[in-house]
């Protein structure tokens, strides 16, 4: 009952027929001169050729962008009842993000963003249930094997643009909320987990930035090279997840980006996050990721996408922890292939354990998954799907998870349909 709203936004637009005349030469909504296909979330940079899933229109000097992802679904954490930590549930995480952009003089333009998730609706304010997950607090205590639901509004910026040469420029990025040059693309955006219903274990190590209540970014980039700055809030949102949180500008961080092929997106980043979490708002930390993203069109048929990231939290008080993931999907026809292989070190306090608070665990978790197409329109997309995660647990933490814990969902996946992009200009947009 709670998704009847979200089912009728999703399929009412997948059922009007925007004027477009595919395929469509579009260019980047941030970087001009740069191919649209580029554009992540906040400031971040996806491969040339990632494929779009979205629906597109325009209105006068406007053109809109309409992205989105609905998993009707039921997850069970802990199937076989290894540990003491599972639940199950029905539930329905979402997203949704509208952009629109125009030209602003001869070399300028404007774009705007918002993105939003009734995941408070779907998921309540614990969340949905996610084995050594950790982040962020309900009822003023720490979410331990939940994943916390996403902000009514997850962004809402506004960013001006303008070109020096044909491929170079600067910019300008304010999100209240938005997201700072920190990290990858989020995961919601990234092509390589676009079938995965679930947050990665290392989210808060390495893009967990991606809702942020005050965010000044600027950057300039030349070709296949940006650089990138902000300041910006550090505080994780809190648990009103309908308001807009006050913002500071307390916090700060750097980014290089590079994309040497049309396949690869590569970025390190560097970050100073002051007091994050609520509950302990004297630790501060110093966050460092890297990560490449792949995408590659092997054929009108097949997509293959893969994505390595490492991010690392290093506080004020305890050890640094490192978090390492590699997620895959393979699309062929109909079908869709997908994998998260991560490793996490936790320490006892994150995943509840009150009395080894400050020792840290190693968290590893191995996903498989398979959808199907079940309806393919102009502009929506629909999906049947099924996920596996095995859980190997150490010694120490077996007592509380079990050996071997293991999960399953199946799930039903509403998205916009792929756009059908012309890619004879990628070459130039790079300089190759």
């Amino acid at each position: 009952m709670r998704s009847k709203f979200l089912i009728v936004f999703f399929l009412f637009y997948g059922s009007v027929s925007f004027a477009q005349d595919p395929p469509m030469d579009m260019q980047s909504a941030l970087f001009p001169g740069l191919p649209m296909q580029r554009d992540g979330s906040g400031t971040s940079w996806l491969p040339d050729s990632t494929p779009m899933h979205a629906i597109h229109f325009r209105s006068g000097s406007w053109s809109y962008m309409l992205h989105g992802n609905l998993f009707l679904r039921y997850t069970n954490q802990d199937a076989g009842n290894d540990g003491t930590r599972g639940n199950e549930k029905f539930d329905a995480p979402n997203w949704l993000m509208v952009m629109a952009k125009r030209d602003f003089g001869d070399r300028g333009q404007i774009m705007l963003r918002g993105m939003s998730s009734l995941d408070l609706v779907t998921e309540g304010g614990m969340g949905y249930p996610l084995l050594f997950q950790s982040g962020e607090t309900w009822k003023g205590k720490s979410l331990v094997d939940r994943q916390h639901p996403h902000d009514l509004f997850g962004e809402l910026s506004v960013a001006y643009s303008r070109s020096i040469g044909e491929d170079s420029g600067g910019f300008l990025y304010f999100g209240l909320p938005g997201e700072p040059a920190l990290g990858p693309p989020v995961y919601l955006h990234r092509p390589s987990s676009q079938n995965n219903p679930d947050a990665p274990l290392g989210h808060h190590w390495q893009d967990s930035s991606h809702v942020t209540f005050g965010v000044m970014t600027a950057g300039i980039y030349y070709k296949q090279f940006k650089l990138d700055a902000s300041l910006f809030n550090g505080r994780e949102p809190d648990e009103d997840r309908y308001n807009i949180d006050r913002p500071r500008f307390n916090s700060a961080s750097i980014r290089l980006s590079m994309n040497p092929s049309p396949d690869l997106a590569l970025q390190v980043s560097y970050g100073y996050i002051k007091s994050p979490e609520s509950h302990e708002p004297d630790v501060n930390v110093q966050r460092t990721t890297a990560s490449a993203v792949w995408s590659h069109q092997l054929d009108a048929e097949r997509n293959l996408a893969a994505s390595l990231v490492w991010g690392m939290n290093k506080p004020n008080t305890g050890k640094a922890q490192n978090a390492f993931l590699f997620e895959a999907d393979y699309g062929v026809g109909k079908m869709s292939y997908f994998t998260r292989l991560e490793h996490v070190s936790k320490t006892g306090e994150e995943l509840g354990l009150g009395a080894e608070a400050h020792q840290l665990f190693s968290v590893k978790a191995i996903s498989l998954g398979i959808s199907r197409d079940i309806y393919y329109g102009k502009n929506v997309s629909v999906s049947l799907g099924a996920m596996g995660t095995i859980y190997p647990v150490e010694k120490e933490l077996r007592s509380v998870y079990g050996a071997m814990p293991f999960s399953v969902e199946a799930f039903l996946k509403i998205s916009p349909a792929r756009l059908q992009m012309m890619h004879h200009a990628m070459g130039h947009d790079m300089g190759h």
